[in-house]
């Protein structure tokens, strides 16, 4: 971010000087072009949903993120411990818009990049590896497989019915799709998919009320 924009967020942020001020389009920004802010983790702020968007420090000060970092979040920090926190601290009350959160002892980090787009983050990952095991949705059709380094794959059920010669447990499988990479680890929705990078098949969505083709949100 280029000092007079940064300069323009920061006056946007402190004007509004109150919860209205959360949500003005700090995400992606660098986060050393942010001041570094210590505390203590008291706790984790919720949505009324249950969703993790943030922490509240041991001095009660509130400091925001987006619930699709959540889940890294909880991973990231937990209550009682040092962090720094990068973002704009609001004038008038004790609320911090974050652009990154740091645990101090581990050095782990959660950063908001931004939302994810439709039906997932838009990033396009690629996966190989040797079939651990088979996944299941709920009434017990296949719908995807584990591979051996963790990385989880989801096809449409048609797709993995067709394709299921392919995700026998101990068979090689090169996959590309929409993907979700965090601290709580990796899934692929897919859109090819093969025993190796030359040899794939096309994955077609499912049909309506099936699923979606994009990933699913990070695990909470």
């Amino acid at each position: 971010m280029k000092p007079t924009q940064l300069l323009f967020v920061i006056s946007i942020f402190l004007a509004a000087g109150s919860g209205a001020a959360r949500g003005q389009g700090i995400a992606g920004a660098d986060p050393d072009q942010f001041p570094a802010i210590h505390g203590k983790a008291a706790q984790y702020s919720l949505t009324p949903r249950g969703e993790v968007d943030g922490l509240i420090l041991d001095d009660g000060t509130q400091v925001h993120m987006p619930p699709h970092v959540g889940a890294q979040l909880v991973f990231a920090i937990k209550p009682g411990e040092q962090i720094t926190v990068r973002g704009l601290r609001a004038r008038q009350i004790a609320l911090i818009e974050a652009v990154s959160i740091t645990n101090d002892a581990t050095h782990l980090s959660v950063t908001d990049t931004g939302p994810p787009g439709p039906g997932g983050t838009g990033q396009t990952l690629q996966a190989s590896g040797n079939v651990k095991a088979q996944l299941h949705g709920p009434r017990g059709g296949l719908n995807g497989v584990l591979l051996e380094d963790g990385t989880i794959i989801h096809l449409p059920p048609n797709e993995a019915d067709r394709l299921s010669a392919q995700l026998v447990i101990g068979q090689p499988l090169y996959v590309t799709g929409d993907g979700i990479t965090s601290p709580l680890g990796k899934v692929i929705a897919a859109r090819q998919i093969g025993p190796n990078a030359s040899q794939f098949a096309e994955i077609q969505p499912g049909p309506p009320g099936t699923g979606r083709r994009g990933p699913p949100p990070p695990p909470r």
